[in-house]
């Protein structure tokens, strides 16, 4: 082997335990940052396994010494109510707001009209509009939709004006995901649909509905998380009746003594079905997300 080869091979074999440094870096920082990501999880799920006794802040990290499924048992009691309101909430608001924000992200992109970019704009305003700006005006429609339709305690005081105010504030962010998402579908296959006779509504339904599955998984997880999470216009336009989860799990409290392993089996109870949804339509999240960043 000449002189040129065995510095060659001494190169590459410098270069590949420098790559095998570097991977073993990287995945010890990656190691870090999720045991750093699940130590609340680990307190959370021992604490929750804990009788009232030993569910004490001093011994958060401390295995129990003593298993018991109790306040699992008194979080499902306490919160079963609530979690059957957030569905009632977050099922019908998810796809409301997604079939409202498909048909506007469509026509906005694919059957343009004069004035087109500045109805997109004013629809993108509706995302800077905080919740406290609005409650009020809010609180008083909903009052006054009770009042007109003679059904007191639905829309104000219970979970259809909750859906209401919900899927209303959810069009501006899901317009513009579905709008960004249209872009991507080329103009000659919408051309070709209304060369052979098709509607507009006929074009949706046949050509671009099938194709929107990616920006209908992201929108519904959006919607869900942001519905199944929300505490201000639940606490402010419902009543104890309608309250849904998360009134729910504030209101799990004690009188002398803090119930902390009840508290941590109802957040783990209240976030199992976020974690489905994302399970299920999570394999489209990213696609559906970045859908439109590189053109439009």
């Amino acid at each position: 082997m000449t002189a040129t080869a065995v510095r060659t091979r001494g190169a590459h074999e410098r270069a590949a335990r420098r790559v095998q440094w570097v991977r073993g870096v990287r995945l010890a920082v990656l190691l870090a940052f999720v045991l750093i990501f699940l130590a609340p999880v680990y307190v959370l799920l021992v604490t929750s396994f804990k009788p009232l006794t030993e569910a004490d802040p001093s011994r958060a990290w401390a295995l129990p010494e003593t298993w018991t499924f109790e306040p699992w048992r008194v979080a499902w009691e306490k919160l079963a109510p609530g979690i059957w309101n957030s569905v009632l909430l977050t099922v019908p608001g998810a796809l409301i707001s997604a079939a409202l924000g498909s048909m506007n992200g469509y026509v906005l992109s694919k059957w343009r009209f004069p004035g087109a970019d500045i109805v997109f704009t004013l629809f993108l305003f509706g995302m800077f509009i905080p919740y406290q700006g609005v409650m009020i005006p809010l609180v008083q429609l909903l009052v006054n939709l009770n009042e007109l339709t003679g059904l007191n305690g639905v829309f104000y005081g219970g979970i259809p004006g909750l859906v209401l105010a919900h899927v209303v504030y959810g069009i501006p962010i899901c317009t513009l995901i579905f709008r960004n998402y249209y872009v991507t579908i080329p103009d000659e296959v919408i051309e070709a649909a209304r060369v052979d006779g098709a509607t507009m509504l006929r074009t949706y339904r046949s050509v671009v509905l099938p194709l929107s599955g990616p920006a209908f998984a992201v929108v519904i997880i959006w919607q869900f998380t942001s519905l199944w999470n929300d505490f201000l216009f639940a606490v402010f336009l419902t009543g104890p009746q309608s309250w849904p989860t998360t009134v729910m799990l504030n209101n799990i409290a004690g009188a002398q003594t803090v119930p902390y392993s009840q508290q941590m089996a109802a957040a783990l109870l209240a976030s199992v079905p976020t974690m489905i949804v994302y399970v299920i339509l999570g394999r489209f999240f990213m696609r559906g997300l970045m859908a439109g960043s590189l053109k439009g």
